[in-house]
């Protein structure tokens, strides 16, 4: 399957600068299949260590004699590692001790070799035994498939670029068949195992046994990686689906137990941010560049990294999501805005954040902050929509701000001076234009 990130990938290659590089997210997001793909397009050879499962590490990080580790690798795999043609791929990097220091080295002795590591992101952060090499690696973060990719990957090719030319007529002729797969995108999301077995089967039963299966997989990171907070982690983790059901989905302690508070669940809401599961959004009081000199830590929302995750955790009905035309509204539009910020967590050099005022019901979605502009966003589950929140945001109480607002909704393209009313499945041709193209 085709990822957007091969083109970040190729532009590591071809720096003059390159440096090892990291390639971070969470477990499932298909960092091992892209790498490896990656080496047997892009290289004449290709080295693939995994450090969980070859008995090799151990001896081979003894020291940080990179050299030593260079010719130790060409013995074990019989090959000729050269710079330029050859990429070293170490998996699951967090196994092996040493591993990730060894990459300083790599960049100060052998910086003409191309190096990439993977592996839980929670597991890197977490090797407290080492130091990591700040300024020595390159770091490009990794998502689940994108609305694009997922088209893309069904072979929904004519569809995608109708989306990519922002021909917003043609868009409101297929607005059926572009719906249709958009509820697809909720139900399935973008693991891009669940993706596959979509791809495959059509069976849904199958996609959510997928689904499981990788929830269970990060239920034994959790419990691999720390002992004291497993039950609060799990916990907090267990509560996202109705936290996002609520009105106004502000995160509440009161509802993970009777006078829990934030100290209580500090250690264990970190953890799952650090390991990519989540996504944290902070309430953020004025719209002013940055935004994060405004941010209100106290009062945030939680997302999950992926909206089809998201389905069977909350035990959505497939047939629901796939089928009935008020799917998107029966969930309070918890999809939608995960959806939404899955997205707009994609975009680098960005930050997200939402407005709520204080002694009023007025609140923006999110607050999406590039590195030159803030554009206020509201996220619609339907196509009836009012949006008198974000027009006396945009228009009275921030007024001299002079901003544009972004409603994504389920009705056709729409722009008004100071509002743009995007479809929902056209997220990404906005984003990829220029950052909102606005």
């Amino acid at each position: 399957m085709e990822r957007s990130i091969y083109q970040k990938l190729l532009y590591w290659k071809n720096r003059p600068d390159q440096k090892p590089l990291i390639l971070l997210g969470a477990r499932q997001v298909g960092k091992t299949y892209i790498l490896q793909e990656f080496g047997k397009r892009e290289f004449d050879n290709m080295v693939y260590v995994n450090c969980q499962r070859n008995n090799i590490c151990e001896r081979l990080f003894r020291d940080l004699d990179v050299k030593r580790i260079v010719t130790e690798l060409e013995r074990h795999f019989n090959t000729d590692i050269k710079a330029g043609k050859t990429l070293i791929i170490f998996d699951e990097v967090q196994e092996a001790k040493n591993a990730i220091t060894s990459l300083k080295y790599f960049c100060e002795e052998l910086n003409s070799l191309h190096v990439a590591v993977a592996g839980s992101l929670l597991g890197i952060q977490l090797r407290e035994e080492e130091s990591f090499p700040v300024g020595k690696v390159h770091s490009i973060n990794m998502y689940p498939m994108t609305f694009f990719e997922y088209l893309a990957a069904c072979g929904q090719h004519r569809m995608l670029a109708l989306l990519k030319n922002l021909d917003w007529e043609s868009m409101q002729i297929h607005n059926e068949k572009l719906t249709e797969l958009l509820r697809q995108y909720f139900f399935v999301g973008g693991m891009p195992e669940a993706v596959l077995k979509y791809i495959e089967t059509g069976n849904v039963r199958e996609v959510r046994e997928v689904q499981r299966e990788i929830l269970e997989t990060y239920y034994h990171d959790m419990a691999k990686h720390t002992k004291t907070q497993i039950q609060r982690i799990h916990q907090v983790w267990q509560s996202i689906p109705a936290q996002l059901s609520r009105e106004n989905k502000k995160f509440f302690y009161g509802s993970l137990r009777k006078g829990a508070r934030s100290k209580n669940f500090e250690l264990a809401l970190q953890w799952l941010i650090d390991a990519g599961l989540v996504y944290r959004v902070e309430r953020c009081k004025k719209p002013v560049h940055p935004l994060k000199f405004y941010a209100d830590n106290n009062a945030f929302k939680l997302y999950m990294l992926d909206c089809g995750l998201l389905a069977c955790m909350s035990e959505a009905n497939p047939n629901m999501l796939l089928l009935d035309n008020n799917a998107f509204i029966e969930f309070k539009g918890a999809f939608a805005e995960n959806f939404v910020l899955q997205h707009l967590k994609t975009i680098p050099n960005s930050s997200v954040f939402y407005y709520s005022k204080d002694n009023s019901t007025l609140e923006i979605d999110f607050l999406f902050q590039t590195e030159e502009h803030i554009f206020p966003i509201e996220v619609k589950a339907n196509t009836n929509v009012r949006s008198r929140s974000l027009y006396l945001f945009v228009n009275e109480d921030f007024k001299e701000q002079k901003l544009i607002g972004l409603r994504f909704s389920l009705q056709p393209y729409i722009r008004q001076s100071w509002m743009e009313n995007v479809p929902l499945y056209a997220i990404e041709s906005v984003l990829e234009n220029g950052n909102a193209n606005l």
